[in-house]
């Protein structure tokens, strides 16, 4: 596989796991007990940390890669598989 494939592989599952890590360990100002301002929902983190948030999506991206890559190397989930799954084994052997 190209090193630009791989590239873009990664990107996608960083950005899946950005939509996963942004919802933990937000805490809203009601939470912890500071002051709101005015207009402020009451959803809204208190403090927000974007390197954090980029440093764990990073590490979760390539942890979901790792097995990407592992199972593109040594074939442990195939088509093949996938279809035996779905449709019985009767039906994958055609």
């Amino acid at each position: 596989m190209r090193w630009t494939s791989l590239l873009a592989i990664y990107f996608l599952f960083w950005f899946l796991s950005l939509f996963l890590v942004l919802p933990f360990g937000i805490r809203t100002t009601d939470e912890v007990g500071g002051e709101k301002i005015p207009g402020q929902a009451d959803s809204a983190p208190h403090e927000f940390r974007p390197l954090r948030i980029v440093l764990r999506t990073s590490l979760v991206a390539l942890a979901l890669f790792a097995l990407f890559y592992a199972n593109y190397s040594f074939g442990w989930i195939t088509t093949d598989t996938l279809r035996s799954w779905f449709h019985g084994p009767a039906e994958a052997n055609r």
